[in-house]
């Protein structure tokens, strides 16, 4: 085994900033994540994981083993605002026009930010990591209202959040994944950035209509699993015997591990 060599060119790693949060409501009925909306003003995010707490056991007069409590991942979002769409996980509904109350049942939220990642040799575009947080609940939080003065500053917002850990396949449950860009597959990182950011690219959905709705556009597929082909209806009604799909974005959303598991250890991007 070679001798350790300190400080290599380009083995200088370190760790900054914080971007691209996205905020995912959970869908009570799926336990799914099935809409994203970008949190602007993001200023930091700060990981505050707890328990794994050690039970010591005594024998024989000495130390005869350890226990370890199970392990939470807390984290505290700081921001200078946050989107609509949190009005209801931070307890906050609207009971009229431009009018809110607060102290409501609170809706957990998944939530995604990245951190960038540098180097002694490309700086900051080394690369980055996006963490995916599931099951968070906010809790109610100080704001701080302060008069106006000759050293001015905005406002910002923090919100101290717990987590309820998702299944994992294979391994123990968890709250927080994180995706190294400098080690995943390009082309299967780009896949799931798609997936967690959105995509302006075509993908055609089976309808939930029954019949055609005037002002729609729906679409017929033909040809084998990989390379459909869809057409355009030219007619007034539906067959009972086809099926028919609408042409949509694919909108941003958090997936579950499973689906990140498969997406980036399968074949997806190749």
């Amino acid at each position: 085994m070679a001798a350790i060599v300190w400080d290599e060119i380009g083995s200088k790693i370190y760790k900054t900033g914080t971007d691209r949060g996205v905020l995912y409501p959970i869908d009570t009925t799926s336990s799914t994540y099935p809409a994203g909306y970008a949190w602007n003003g993001l200023t930091g995010v700060s990981e505050s994981p707890s328990g794994a707490e050690e039970t010591a056991l005594w024998a024989d007069n000495g130390k005869y083993g350890s226990l370890y409590s199970a392990e939470e991942y807390g984290f505290t979002i700081n921001a200078y605002q946050s989107p609509e769409e949190f009005d209801e996980c931070d307890g906050t509904a609207t009971i009229a026009t431009g009018v809110t109350a607060g102290q409501q049942a609170r809706k957990r939220f998944g939530f995604s930010w990245r951190t960038l990642i540098g180097n002694d040799v490309s700086g900051n575009d080394y690369g980055y990591e996006i963490h995916l947080v599931y099951g968070a609940m906010a809790s109610p939080s100080e704001k701080e209202h302060s008069s106006v003065n000759d050293s001015p500053d905005a406002e910002e917002l923090s919100w101290e959040c717990t987590t309820v850990p998702v299944p994992v396949p294979g391994f123990k449950q968890s709250a927080h994944l994180v995706i190294n860009s400098t080690t995943a597959d390009a082309a299967k990182l780009t896949a799931l950035e798609a997936i967690l950011y959105g995509d302006d690219a075509i993908v055609y959905v089976e309808t939930a209509d029954t019949t055609k709705q005037s002002g729609k556009t729906y679409y017929t597929r033909s040809g084998a699993e990989g390379s459909y082909t869809y057409t355009e209806l030219t007619g007034t009604s539906f067959s009972s015997d086809k099926t028919y799909y609408e042409a949509a974005t694919a909108g941003p959303r958090l997936p579950l591990p499973a689906e990140v598991i498969t997406l980036m250890s399968g074949t997806a991007g190749n």
